[in-house]
């Protein structure tokens, strides 16, 4: 009997093709190309034996228990897991596995860094002046920004993305770098000459602090208004990892009285929402220190086809009774 798999969305067509190919797969894929709605997830999964799920989907007890007791693996498409309840698929012996990719590292850091020039040079600032028709000359104080040349950028985690951001910064633009992480990381240390400091010490000192570590209970609101209140009054964030690492609210409160420059956010604490609630959401939009993208620091057809690739493989290996390359230890 062919494994019975349900995608809860289309991905790249790299993966599916791998799947489609195989005849111990038998393949289903929510049709729309859309979020699917919980009722319908609940539904659809019943039956299954693996659960190729994306990041919007929220994988629980409630979603285990629908889809029933013969569930073995759930392939996540994406690098992180907060969204699936990972205590309770180890308790029923289901296997959890993600997408990390170099691929994916490059155009998350590649993204975090195109944050860092739209907001020090205020790219869409001076785009929205130039096409409302306000640039009629030259001046010397017009719309002025700042370098990044010799500024000193703050890391906080330094796995393959955060590395790959202060390599990078350090090479092209001869950034000082500090950074914060669990342990030390003394290869980065070697290679950029980066400087380990506590987290309020890096906030003290840094002049761009970008995050770069996973969404978990000890980094959830790692960022918030004490920490805020550390920082250079002339500092940005940026924020590719996960929404909740800051408090949202605290930010905008920051950026509302000038207690740092400017923020670039990839993604959101309230997902899709871009703030709890509307008064916050329409400040933050009106914003002009603020650089706001939906989500889509891998989405370059390269890192998205790669993960799609890396769902596949870790599906057909453990199908074929082997341990998968991605397996997520809990």
């Amino acid at each position: 009997m062919p494994y019975k798999l349900f995608v809860t969305r289309s991905i790249p067509d790299v993966g599916i093709k791998l799947l489609q190919a195989n005849k111990n797969v038998s393949l289903e894929i929510y049709e729309r190309d859309q979020q699917i709605p919980r009722r319908e997830l609940l539904k659809r999964v019943h039956g299954k034996d693996i659960i190729l799920s994306i990041l919007t989907e929220k994988i629980d007890k409630e979603v285990m228990d629908a889809a029933g007791p013969q569930l073995k693996m759930i392939a996540n498409y994406a690098v992180g897991f907060d969204n699936i309840d990972l205590k309770e698929a180890a308790k029923r012996g289901i296997v959890v596995t993600n997408t990390p990719h170099e691929r994916v590292n490059e155009s998350v850091a590649e993204h975090t860094i195109a944050l860092l020039f739209a907001l020090t040079h205020r790219i869409v600032e001076t785009d929205a002046f130039t096409r409302a028709g306000k640039y009629h000359a030259w001046g010397p104080k017009l719309l002025l920004g700042t370098d990044l040349v010799g500024k000193t950028i703050g890391i906080i985690g330094t796995g393959r993305i955060g590395s790959s951001v202060v390599k990078r910064l350090y090479d092209g633009f001869g950034m000082k770098v500090l950074y914060t992480d669990v342990v030390r990381n003394m290869d980065l240390e070697k290679i950029t000459k980066a400087k380990y400091r506590t987290l309020p010490k890096l906030l003290a000192e840094s002049d761009f602090v970008s995050i770069h570590v996973p969404l978990l209970k000890s980094t959830q609101h790692l960022i918030a208004a004490k920490q805020f209140k550390m920082m250079k009054p002339t500092a940005f964030i940026i924020n590719t990892a996960r929404g909740p690492i800051i408090d949202e609210h605290a930010l905008i409160e920051a950026l509302r009285h000038k207690t740092i420059a400017g923020a670039g956010l990839d993604v959101y604490e309230f997902e899709p929402l871009i703030a709890m609630n509307p008064k916050d959401i329409k400040e933050l939009r009106q914003m002009k220190n603020v650089v706001l993208t939906p989500h889509t620091a891998s989405a370059t057809i390269e890192a998205r086809q790669a993960m799609s690739e890396t769902a596949a493989k870790n599906i057909l290996t453990f199908i074929r009774g082997k341990a998968p390359p991605n397996a997520v230890r809990t």
